[in-house]
This record gives C-alpha cells, structure tokens and sequence, in this order.
C-alpha cells in the first residue's frame, strides 16, 4: 500500500545486517535491501555511520514518498565528518585509486577503506566508493569507475542474491564489460555470535575485500 499509493512514509530499519550479534537469526535482517529495492517508488539508503545516517534523515524527510534507511545496533566507527558532502542518489568518492573501484554501503565502507590501505602495500591502488543511496542508484559514478578502472568489488553486509552487489553489476553491465567480485552473505540465515565474530565468520572483513581485489584483477588481465 505504501509503495503502491506513493505514500509519504519513512522506515528505519534499526536491525539492518548483523548488528544485533546474539539475538540471532530471527532478529537479523540480511535480505531487506533485495525486497525494498524491487518495489516501485520506494528510496533505499544505507548510511555508512552515524552522522552520515542523521543527514540521510534530515533528507528524506524533505523528499516526497517512500524511504527505507538502513541501520544497525552496534557502535560502527566513524568516518565522515559534518562537512562531507551528502545527496540522497548520489555516491561519495572516499578515495581514488585506478586498478579497481570497491563500492561499498553501510559498516562495509570503513573495511573498504581499511583494505585498500592494506593493498596500497601490495601496490594495488584501490578506489572506494561510499554508494550509500541502493536506490536510486548512481549510474554515472559506476560507468565512471567500471571506465577508469576496469574491474569492481562490491562489500555489502547482505545476502549476496539481489543485493547491493546485484545492483552495482546490473548498471555497470549496461555499457562495460568488467570482471566483478562480490563480498557478502552467502546464501545463508543469520547466526547468534558478537558482531565481529560473524563479521568474520560470513567473509566480510577487509581481508575478505583484499581476497576479492586479487581475484577480480587476476581476472582484469
């Protein structure tokens, strides 16, 4: 009724991910951002911290219709400030790179981050996208990245079937053929255990981001 009426509401979504830690499966939701995004007229937002997830607020309360945001329960460190630009649909650049673009949403920024600071070691410069708006997606930054790049990463803290990565692959293959590699749950419920112990235990570290990185490249040629 919401989406179908394009009615003026908001949803939180205070469980978003794995946040919720010991609650387990049934207090965790790792598929809303696949059934949110196919529903018409329906905007997806996934804040990467807490100020980040105030301005997303503020904003979809001044635009018309359905908005879902997306939030966990845990302490997310964090990494932008009062000043960093925020539009509801249009992606931040966190950090250039030219060998491969990683896109991330939510707590995955922060690891992406991470990881491509670990792979400057390796000397592979990792671009990080902060794609906090799912829906509507930002096509011009994915074309721009899949261009300059020639190969992507996706982290999500989602199920991987329908997900961020899902929509990330879905524009980028409208005008590139690049190798794509996706981090994120595999096909799996959710599970009791503390944040981070399940962080580990379903791939999403930053290791697992720099796992991704060396295969997609290998596959870049």
């Amino acid at each position: 009724t919401i989406c179908y009426s394009n009615l003026n509401v908001k949803i939180g979504g205070s469980h978003g991910g794995i946040s919720v830690g010991a609650d387990g499966a049934t207090h965790q939701s790792i598929e809303e951002i696949t059934l949110m995004r196919v529903l018409p007229n329906m905007k997806v937002v996934v804040p990467c911290d807490a100020i980040e997830t105030r301005k997303a607020t503020i904003q979809a309360g001044e635009v018309s219709g359905p908005v879902y945001i997306r939030f966990g329960r845990s302490p997310i460190p964090i990494i932008t400030t009062k000043d960093t630009p925020f539009i509801l649909g249009k992606a931040i650049t966190m950090r250039k790179g030219k060998d491969v673009a990683i896109f991330a949403c939510g707590i995955m920024v922060y690891e992406a981050l991470e990881a491509a600071r670990e792979l400057d070691k390796k000397g592979i410069s990792a671009g990080v996208i902060n794609l906090h708006t799912v829906k509507p997606i930002d096509e011009e930054i994915i074309f721009k990245a899949a261009k300059e790049t020639g190969a992507i990463v996706t982290a999500e803290e989602h199920q991987l079937s329908g997900g961020f990565g899902s929509a990330v692959t879905e524009v980028a293959v409208k005008q590139y053929s690049v190798p794509v590699e996706m981090v994120g749950i595999k096909d799996h419920f959710g599970k009791s255990g503390s944040p981070q112990e399940l962080i580990q235990d379903f791939g999403l570290t930053r290791f697992d981001i720099i796992k991704a990185v060396e295969k997609v490249l290998k596959r870049k040629g």
